[in-house]
């Protein structure tokens, strides 16, 4: 054999080897929406927490929902009531919460029979719920622990089961409200205007505007 030819040939070979290992050195580039929904599953330890205060305005009942002494829970309450105070406090950095009323302290739950009910310990994952906005901008409020499972209410503000709900049903559909009366963190502040000194720069741009006029 011509010994060109088969250096010719070793040289090939050497180049396939090396493309070979190149495409099996080569890495995919990192799935961040995975790692976001993987994340988003579990509760989060290490970020600060996030705490609300709204409430929830039913689309079926025209009411909002309250948390009794009782540990009861409907959707009857009218807007500034004292019962439909409720505190959000967020599970993961997504959009899982959990909610309390303010008055009774009582968490907003879900037992295996996709009852609502009160529990004073909320850290359950009954007592978590994923926060979905929807097309029609309502939210809907699923439960971590049965996934399909919504919070629902009646036209007379009675809880549904959640095993029977779904999430284009008008009876999970919840629009979020300020408490009646209640202020935002900062009041609103009118536009400032700041007037810096001139710099030599600033000066020349100033004076020549100023000498081409209108």
């Amino acid at each position: 054999m011509d010994p060109c030819s088969s250096l010719f040939s070793y040289v090939l070979m050497h180049l396939f080897v090396l493309c070979l290992q190149a495409q099996v050195t080569v890495q995919s580039p990192p799935n961040f929406t995975q790692h976001v929904r993987e994340q988003s599953l579990v509760t989060d330890q290490l970020s600060r927490r996030l705490v609300r205060t709204y409430q929830l305005y039913s689309r079926t009942s025209g009411k909002h929902v309250q948390i009794l002494d009782n540990k009861k829970i409907n959707a009857m309450a009218e807007d500034g009531d004292v019962h439909a105070k409720l505190i959000v406090e967020t599970d993961t950095f997504g959009s899982r919460v959990r909610i309390k009323g303010a008055a009774t302290g009582f968490y907003i739950c879900m037992n295996k029979k996709g009852k609502l009910i009160g529990k004073s310990n909320g850290k359950g994952k009954d007592c978590v719920f994923t926060e979905i906005v929807l097309e029609n901008n309502y939210t809907a409020l699923q439960n971590a622990k049965y996934e399909g499972w919504y919070m629902a209410f009646t036209r007379k503000g009675r809880p549904r089961k959640g095993s029977k709900t779904r999430q284009h049903q008008r009876e999970v559909h919840f629009m979020k409200r300020l408490p009646k009366g209640h202020q935002t963190t900062e009041p609103h502040r009118r536009f400032e205007f700041l007037n810096y000194p001139f710099n030599r720069r600033s000066k020349r741009t100033r004076n020549s505007s100023s000498r081409a006029g209108p």
